[in-house]
């Protein structure tokens, strides 16, 4: 077939393409033209759609907030109001523990009173003395059970962490260096913690 001929039937082919029936006897132009009117529409309708989603979930977070605004004003005085009991509690312990440690301690006053008594009535010295160090054994008992302690001094190394010394001495021989010749003033732990050091005279 000539080029004539195919270009003469390129021709014809197009214009039967764009003047036949389509279905419901709709040109294509003419189906175009609704297409796009009808992409348009759902265009608009998911516009509006948009936007009430959009309201509504403006709404939604806003509610979410003053909730959590409102729950984290909540937690807030919960806390605090937990705080101060907390320290009421904490308070009422102490006065209660301060209160049962004096109450054991009146016992001892009583042995004190009973003592100084004895001695503006006895002429027993002896007696006197022995009663004295009868209620001091008691007091050093007290202590004990309430974790107080003494630190040891008598032939003990110096530890700093113990010991604080008032002097140095000249040591008599090289056993005694660095060692506590004397206690000055007792040191004390409470529950193996150091309350007081004892004030000590070291060997040089």
């Amino acid at each position: 077939m000539s080029n004539k001929h195919k270009y003469q039937n390129h021709k014809n082919i197009d214009k039967n393409i764009q003047g036949s029936v389509l279905p419901e006897n709709k040109t294509v132009d003419a189906l175009s033209k609704e297409e796009d009117a009808s992409q348009a529409n759902v265009l608009t309708e998911l516009r509006e759609v948009g936007v009430d989603t959009v309201e509504q979930k403006e709404k939604d977070l806003r509610e979410e907030y003053n909730n959590l605004i409102d729950n984290n004003l909540r937690l807030l005085a919960e806390f605090d109001n937990y705080r101060k009991r907390t320290v009421k509690e904490k308070a009422d312990l102490i006065n209660i523990a301060t209160a049962n440690l004096f109450r054991e301690m009146l016992p001892l006053i009583d042995d004190f009173e009973r003592a100084r008594q004895a001695l503006e009535s006895t002429s027993d010295i002896l007696a006197v003395v022995e009663g004295v160090d009868l209620i001091y054994q008691k007091f050093v008992q007290f202590l004990t059970q309430h974790g107080i302690k003494e630190i040891v001094t008598k032939n003990e190394d110096f530890n700093t962490e113990l010991h604080e010394a008032v002097t140095l001495f000249p040591a008599s021989s090289e056993e005694e260096k660095g060692k506590i010749i004397d206690c000055i003033s007792k040191g004390y732990t409470l529950n193996d913690k150091v309350i007081r050091f004892a004030k000590v005279v070291v060997g040089q």
